[in-house]
């Protein structure tokens, strides 16, 4: 199995924690990050080392909202950066909160590792389900290739004071599926999560990632 398609179908960790929350606000907003192992789909993107990400983001008070995302990564090549680009629509369905959108993941100087999805949640109360579907893919894949799907609980355990649990499963054709679940505490505009991978290739397996993020007025 090629390198890029591993990329595209085996935890949406790093990227997914930080962009899929950053639209929660209105206006202009910028995030920051760093992860002990930036890992994506069950596979470590930085050869098992520490990641730095950041990424900025506009969100209209229709709904819409875009985005761009970017993070070192390390293939052992002459790919040393991810960046990626989103753009979605947030809206109520009575009691129930919706979110569709696509994203694109770049990696320059890799060649064939260009890929996006297609994604779409529903938040009620305390949960959060969604599901991440392959739309395009510079490698030997077609839509609906790959799939992650998640869930989250998340509990106002003190004023300010989220806990949140995640549990989240990859699966590709003709792969392995990989599972990732976690555990993460917010304060204001921090982010801490602690997350175990289920994959042995992944070492260690337990990461840590830590996120920050800020309104920007103009």
């Amino acid at each position: 199995m090629s390198k890029a398609f591993l990329l595209l179908s085996t935890v949406a960790l790093t990227a997914g924690m930080y962009s899929s929350q950053s639209h929660a606000v209105e206006g202009l907003s910028a995030n920051v990050g760093g992860t002990s192992n930036y890992v994506w789909r069950g596979v470590s993107q930085t050869n098992d080392q520490a990641a730095i990400s950041g990424g900025i983001d506009y969100s209209d008070e229709s709904g819409f909202y875009l985005g761009t995302w970017a993070s070192n990564v390390d293939f052992g090549d002459d790919t040393s950066a991810e960046i990626d680009f989103y753009a979605g629509y947030g809206f109520n369905a009575g009691e129930v909160a919706i979110d569709v959108g696509y994203i694109f993941y770049g990696f320059p100087g890799c060649g064939e590792c260009d890929g996006s999805e297609v994604y779409a949640s529903a938040s009620w109360e305390v949960i959060t389900v969604g599901a991440y579907v392959l739309a395009s893919s510079e490698a030997d894949a077609n839509f609906g290739d790959s799939s992650y799907i998640y869930a989250d609980l998340a509990f106002e355990v003190a004023p300010e004071l989220e806990l949140g649990f995640h549990y989240g499963i990859s699966d590709s054709d003709g792969g392995d599926s990989v599972c990732d679940y976690g555990v993460s505490l917010s304060k204001g505009s921090f982010t801490l999560s602690v997350t175990d991978v289920d994959n042995n290739a992944v070492e260690p397996n337990m990461l840590v990632a830590i996120s920050y993020s800020i309104d920007i007025d103009l």
